[in-house]
């Protein structure tokens, strides 16, 4: 069941923002900031935290995960170190999947060749 759950919330963020994409004029980068907002606002006056409950690696994974995590790393870096940690909680918090993400985007531009979009 969980991975029923988590299969329709990431299912469903992925089809809003492919709905997104095909009805309106918001370039795909405009999209993943909104998500990536969304998931800041949501997380931050507590509204992301029971969906991440409910629906696992569905909410987690997509971009509004990643803005759930700042704003939750933020929170906590508050709590524990005071006004500091508006500044370096976010960042701490998500270190890791920075990390994953630069050291795969320079492994991958090592092994494909880029090529001009026609």
């Amino acid at each position: 069941m969980e991975y029923l759950r988590a299969f329709i919330v990431g299912g469903a963020l992925c089809v809003l923002a492919q709905i997104l994409i095909d009805k309106t004029r918001m370039s795909p980068g405009r999209i993943l900031v909104l998500y990536v907002t969304a998931g800041v606002v949501l997380g931050a006056v507590g509204l992301y935290g029971p969906l991440v409950d409910f629906a696992g690696g569905g909410a987690t994974v997509p971009l509004t995960g990643f803005g759930y995590l700042i704003s939750k790393g933020v929170k906590d870096a508050i709590d524990a170190e005071g006004a500091v940690g508006i500044l370096k909680g976010g960042v701490t918090a998500a270190a890791g999947g920075i990390t994953a993400a630069l050291f795969f985007g320079a492994a991958a531009s090592l092994f494909f060749k880029s090529r001009p979009k026609r």
